[in-house]
């Protein structure tokens, strides 16, 4: 696992951010690429690593440069200072935009699941020169009501069984949930500092949370990034109609919707995820390239 990428931490602003960093840079006539940064989503035990490594070992990564950031709040990233202070969507927000900025990264594409999927829009109506496209996964970022599923996730209080039951809520597929995955995430989820983090990032009431992700239609018809949406007809955390929301919002956006899928699509379906993706950049490329001319 470790081959397919390295991990790093930078001081930047008032935050410390871990990241990890694969791929290659693309050559040829892409040269300089526009690098992936991908963005996790919100639940328990999260982190770049675990949410994308099944994207840095794909065919993709032999492509492209990838730098995937743990979200302040989650994984290895924090808030400097004391007191810390909060952790939520705006501080997410303005986490990425100084992250970008530490290391240089004028133009991103992003790609973003769940809560990242807000973070991605959020990103675009903010600093759309900073944003070249999104990938969005069973995305929020508009108005919705509190699913059962999502309450689970950010209502979680650590215990091997209550871990088990999101796991399973995430898959459609729940062949997918092993014992080691299980204990993997929960064990994360008990560290002190992490468990302290998420309960910080989501109080009550949870409801709250979907608004301060939402954008308004105005906000989102604002937004010139091309987007693909990609989505499980099976989400039991975010509903498609979200996703049937945006496409209709969004001026230059796609969706593709998978059959017999749950939340994670780019687990549950990588081979047809990870392609999806490849051929929506690549459009990206030769759009750059007319350009160009």
């Amino acid at each position: 696992m470790a081959d397919h990428w390295t991990t790093h931490v930078v001081r930047h602003g008032g935050f410390e951010t871990a990241y990890i960093a694969g791929g290659q840079q693309a050559g040829g006539a892409r040269e300089p690429d526009v690098p992936i940064v991908p963005i996790h989503g919100s639940g328990p035990g999260v982190s770049a690593a675990a949410n994308w490594r099944l994207l840095l070992e794909s065919p993709l990564a032999r492509e492209r440069r990838i730098i995937a950031p743990d979200v302040v709040g989650f994984g290895g990233s924090s808030r400097t200072g004391n007191p810390p202070g909060p952790l939520d969507h705006e501080t997410r927000v303005g986490q990425l935009l100084d992250f970008f900025d530490a290391l240089g990264l004028d133009q991103v594409d992003l790609v973003g699941n769940s809560m990242g999927g807000g973070l991605a829009l959020a990103l675009a109506l903010k600093a759309p020169h900073r944003v070249r496209g999104m990938v969005l996964m069973g995305s929020v970022g508009v108005p919705f009501t509190l699913t059962p599923g999502l309450a689970k996730v950010w209502g979680y209080r650590p215990s091997l069984e209550a871990m088990r039951e999101l796991m399973t809520l995430f898959a459609y597929d729940t062949r997918l949930v092993s014992d080691d995955l299980v204990r993997l995430r929960f064990e994360t989820s008990t560290e002190p500092r992490t468990r302290e983090m998420y309960e910080r990032a989501f109080t009550e009431p949870l409801q709250q949370h979907i608004e301060a992700m939402a954008l308004t239609d105005a906000e989102l018809a604002g937004i010139q990034a091309p987007a693909l949406l990609i989505h499980g007809a099976e989400d039991r955390v975010v509903p498609l109609e979200t996703s049937l929301h945006l496409v209709r919002a969004l001026p230059h956006a796609d969706l593709v919707v998978f059959g017999r899928c749950g939340h994670w699509t780019q687990i549950e379906r990588v081979a047809d995820f990870t392609q999806h993706v490849s051929r929506f950049l690549g459009l990206l490329d030769d759009r750059r390239q007319e350009a160009a001319r």
